[in-house]
């Protein structure tokens, strides 16, 4: 367990939409810089929950707290990262890294903008598609271009649905050293919502295990592997052991989800 402060706090969160309750009674907390992982089956409520400390949803009962304030809506301190890009398509990568530095009262100067830009876009491998717009660039430029337009604006707060899940297994895993490599540039506090076991081990201080429908939290993991992180771990039995333990879990839970829709069908 982290000793440093708490950054997100889930407070006794319940969310139900109509009859459909799909958040039950979540309480965890997110510690400052800790890189966290909620993990569960298909349409559990995991979306949800992230969409609460994005400010996109509101809790039906309990709180969630952001540096002990209540989330009320969308802020600057969060970016938010979708697995479907979330890049403008009429606008040019230099145009979309920049578009968050012209919105709001604390924008920076002409001169910081660019600057701003410029780091990015090297940081991102995208100097050289500058002037591009995003049909032009593959999958995985098209995330980094994402990831590049949320950090530009300085958010506190990473929050990524998905991000990577509609990449190839190759171009995922470079996506996932490069945000190791900008977050070891740029400390942030993160909150991951993914389906692949492997990711959430590899990239995670901590995994929330998660529930089938209603989301309950069922384990919190401390993940024993140490930043930077390299490839090589993934063959340690250390790493396959857990693996092994999580996945067992969470199938537990597809199965159940499974049961639940074939009963509501019949």
């Amino acid at each position: 367990m982290s000793n440093t402060a708490a950054r997100i706090e889930f407070q006794d969160v319940s969310v139900s939409f109509g009859d459909l309750t799909v958040v039950d009674h979540a309480s965890y907390v997110i510690h400052d810089g800790e890189f966290v992982s909620i993990i569960g089956p298909s349409g559990c409520g995991k979306t949800t929950m992230m969409n609460i400390v994005a400010g996109f949803v509101q809790p039906t009962k309990g709180q969630v707290l952001v540096d002990g304030k209540p989330v009320h809506g969308p802020g600057s301190d969060r970016g938010v990262i979708f697995q479907e890009y979330g890049v403008f398509p009429w606008l040019t990568v230099e145009q979309n890294i920049a578009f968050g530095l012209n919105l709001g009262a604390n924008r920076p100067s002409q001169s910081d903008s660019r600057e701003i830009v410029e780091r990015y876009l090297a940081l991102m491998g995208l100097r050289d598609f500058r002037d591009a717009y995003p049909k032009t660039l593959s999958g995985g430029m098209r995330q980094r271009l994402a990831l590049a337009r949320a950090y530009a604006v300085k958010p506190q707060f990473l929050l990524m649905d998905e991000p990577f899940g509609a990449l190839d297994a190759q171009t995922r895993s470079a996506m996932q050293d490069l945000l190791l490599q900008v977050l070891a540039e740029e400390d942030k506090t993160v909150m991951l919502i993914t389906h692949s076991v492997e990711e959430a081990i590899y990239l995670s201080s901590r995994i929330i295990i998660v529930s089938a429908r209603p989301s309950r939290i069922l384990e919190i993991i401390e993940v024993p592997f140490g930043y930077p992180r390299v490839g090589a771990i993934l063959e340690s039995p250390v790493f396959g052991e857990l693996r092994a333990h999580i996945r067992s879990v969470v199938m537990q839970q597809y199965v159940a989800q499974q049961r639940q829709s074939a009963d509501i069908r019949y």
